[in-house]
């Protein structure tokens, strides 16, 4: 069974194989909605003809070249109805490598810098010339997590994000740790090498959804707290949920950023953009008592 990146990724695909399919099977050429038009100033008319229900209803502006790209793609790699388009750039053992994007892409860089993996990592850090490495963490439901990266530390360069959970410190397991208690065995840690083995942000999912043709994300957020969703939009289509606060935007971690500087990065971001977020009750819980630290929190774009 295929996995798409978003709903409307799964509707032009399912569209695409049900016009393919009824094109190869029929022993004459089927009837159509509508008569296929001429390209202006001449040329060759469409390889496949228009889909029968019209992209539009979604609310969403697909290319035309790009619906019959993927058309081809499924009449030439997937006769008999296998999944097509991959990120070719997906690293090894990504749940990526075999979703079919035929509106996000098989290259949507936000999707790859958002992916949260399954399974546990192994991340090396050490401490800068002051003995920090830029990191804070918060005690919860007996787990220990990743609370704070600060710009351009140690923790930042090893690819530790908002929402990690923390399983080990130089092979010492922490669950049922308190935060001091896992502070101070960071503290304690030789300078030159922390070994820490890492689970992908547990709390937390993201969403990959299109923006409209005024470039609207489809939901309100306050104090990045999402409050309202619009009927009808991308967003709602693809399960956005209200009380819920904005982690990540295509993989830029957006914590401790106004409303005004998260509304800039959503106006950057492109058509399709991926966004992570976490239930009110764990991120409030994880924020507590940060106040103003959380301008220091690293906001790069990580890189894919």
């Amino acid at each position: 069974m295929s996995l798409y990146p978003s709903l409307e990724d799964m509707t032009v695909d399912k569209l695409a194989r049900a016009q393919v399919s009824n094109t190869q099977s029929a022993s004459a050429p089927p009837p159509i909605a509508a008569p296929i038009a001429a390209p202006v100033g001449g040329g060759k008319p469409p390889a496949y003809p228009t889909m029968y229900p019209s992209l539009g209803d979604m609310g969403l502006d697909v290319p035309s070249g790009l619906v019959e790209g993927h058309m081809r793609a499924v009449a030439q790699y997937a006769p008999q109805g296998q999944a097509v388009a991959l990120p070719a750039r997906a690293t090894a053992g990504s749940q990526l490598a075999t979703m079919v994007a035929p509106v996000s892409g098989s290259q949507e860089v936000g999707i790859m810098r958002s992916e949260i993996k399954q399974g546990i990592r192994e991340v090396v850090i050490c401490k800068d010339t002051k003995g920090k490495c830029g990191l804070a963490v918060k005690s919860i439901n007996k787990g220990v997590f990743v609370g704070f990266v600060y710009r351009d530390s140690p923790a930042k360069m090893a690819g530790l994000r908002f929402g990690d959970q923390i399983l080990q410190i130089n092979g010492a397991t922490v669950a049922g740790f308190s935060t001091d208690k896992a502070t101070k065995v960071l503290q304690k840690a030789a300078p030159e090498r922390i070994v820490l083995a890492v689970r992908d942000r547990p709390f937390e999912r993201t969403i990959t959804m299109q923006k409209d043709s005024a470039n609207h994300i489809g939901f309100l957020f306050k104090k990045g707290k999402i409050e309202q969703i619009v009927k009808d939009t991308s967003a709602a289509r693809n399960g956005i949920l209200i009380d819920h606060y904005l982690v990540e935007v295509n993989g830029q971690n957006v914590v401790g950023l106004s409303d005004d500087q998260i509304e800039k990065v959503f106006i950057a971001a492109p058509r399709t953009t991926t966004i992570t977020f976490m239930p009110a009750f764990v991120y409030e819980h994880m924020v507590k008592n940060m106040g103003s630290l959380k301008k220091y929190m690293d906001h790069s774009v990580p890189e894919v």
